[in-house]
């Protein structure tokens, strides 16, 4: 199956690390195309196609200023991107606090208890149970 064109949609647009790296570095404040590039040290041509393809999606902004042109972030068209990636969120925090949990654990030379190997025996129960909650 062919891949969706990166200009498509914002999902695709943001497939690009670069581009979140702009977008990323576009949420603090309006910025020039040179400041992008002296920041992210990446070359002004590549900067330009990117901010066009961010653009094109509706991701970020443009206005002029005399003879600069002053790119922001879209919150509004950001928005959708967030909504989708929170309802992952509590599987990472659920991720996360077990990552916490061993490296304690590790840090006290202990390894898992009885409860805790339980526990983990029981995870895919949890989360479907967590899942089944959400629809």
């Amino acid at each position: 199956m062919a891949r969706a064109a990166t200009t498509s949609d914002a999902f695709n647009a943001i497939a690009e690390p670069r581009r979140r790296a702009i977008l990323s570095y576009l949420a603090l404040r309006e910025r020039t195309v040179g400041e992008i590039v002296l920041r992210l040290r990446l070359e002004q041509p590549s900067v330009s196609k990117h901010l066009r393809v961010l653009r094109d999606v509706g991701l970020v902004h443009v206005r002029r200023a005399g003879r600069r042109k002053l790119y922001r972030t879209n919150a509004e068209a950001i928005r959708p991107l967030h909504e989708w990636t929170s309802t992952f969120e509590k599987y990472w925090g659920h991720q996360l606090l077990r990552i916490k949990e061993r490296a304690e654990a590790k840090m006290q030379g202990t390894s898992l208890g009885e409860n805790e190997l339980r526990a983990k025996k029981d995870e895919p129960q949890r989360l479907k149970k967590l899942r089944e909650k959400d629809e």
